[in-house]
């Protein structure tokens, strides 16, 4: 007699090693999300920086934001950056911060979503992932010069080049590689608020939920004291983030249909199916009706 087992009737793709089931059914594995977020990366990487437009163009995109800055009242990022040059703990921690966290607690967030609330992490997924590949959209057609970048006279200090940080846009390697103008819209605020939106309901403590809420603050602040960014940008970054949200939504299926019931149990194919049911135990006899 042989048995089959639920495990063994089901698609190759579902008996897969290091697999995650989701309430609805559908199956995550840890490796091809990983082997995901780096194919994807690597080619958003690759493109951004294969794109760099002209240093002109990028210059006068950047006179022409600022100017529509000037008219917002919100043109401040020469004020704050001269302010905390004079303060370099500060300049310093805002350089480790742009240069490190937004790798570091993005992957964190990606992790603790997969982990914990498997269900939410595809639509999570999607949605950074739509972002940043709209974002490429920004960098290709309206290359823009950071404050860093213009010229002396404008009063600006690339931080990461003066003080001390894990790496700069000026060593050889990475001045090769990365596009220095993709500036519009901010990838950091928009993984920033997107860390944010995921952990605010999902973590218990206050003081976590306050630091989630806390996080994209910093970032907008890093952006403007390291003189990486202007404050549109970042209002770029919220953009796309919620473009990329919408989009998700109307595309990302895993996690989000109705609940399945569980695995099926063991069955018998050589089990006799076809012998007659036994019938009916005999009603019991009824008590006599007293006369």
């Amino acid at each position: 007699m042989t048995v089959t087992r639920a495990d063994d009737v089901r698609p190759l793709h579902r008996r897969l090693p290091g697999a995650r089931r989701l309430s609805d059914g559908s199956v995550l594995y840890w490796w091809a999300e990983i082997a995901f977020v780096l194919a994807f990366y690597f080619i958003y990487s690759t493109i951004r920086n294969s794109n760099e437009g002209s240093p002109g163009t990028a210059r006068a995109h950047a006179i022409e934001l600022m100017g529509w800055q000037k008219t917002l009242g919100i043109n401040v990022e020469h004020a704050v950056h001269r302010w905390a040059l004079d303060i370099d703990p500060l300049i310093i921690a805002s350089n480790y911060f742009y240069g490190s966290l937004h790798f570091v607690v993005t992957t964190g967030v990606l992790i603790f979503l997969y982990r914990k609330f498997s269900d939410d992490y595809p639509l999570f997924r999607n949605t950074i992932a739509i972002a940043t590949g709209l974002a490429l959209i920004g960098f290709a057609f309206w290359p823009l010069m950071p404050p860093r970048l213009l010229p002396h006279s404008y009063g600006f200090v690339d931080t990461l080049d003066k003080y001390p940080t894990f790496w700069s846009f000026n060593q050889g390697a990475v001045n090769k590689i990365s596009n220095q103008f993709a500036a519009m819209p901010s990838v950091h605020c928009a993984w920033a608020l997107w860390c944010t939106c995921a952990l605010v309901p999902r973590v218990k403590h206050a003081w976590a939920k306050a630091l989630a809420i806390l996080y994209p603050v910093g970032t907008v602040t890093a952006i403007v004291l390291t003189a990486n960014h202007y404050l549109l940008d970042a209002v770029g970054g919220f953009i796309v983030l919620g473009l990329g949200y919408l989009s998700a939504r109307v595309f990302t299926r895993a996690g989000r249909r109705a609940p399945t019931a569980g695995p099926a149990p063991d069955v018998d194919p050589d089990a006799d199916t076809d012998t007659e049911p036994e019938p009916p135990p005999p009603p019991a006899p009824s008590e006599p009706v007293p006369a």
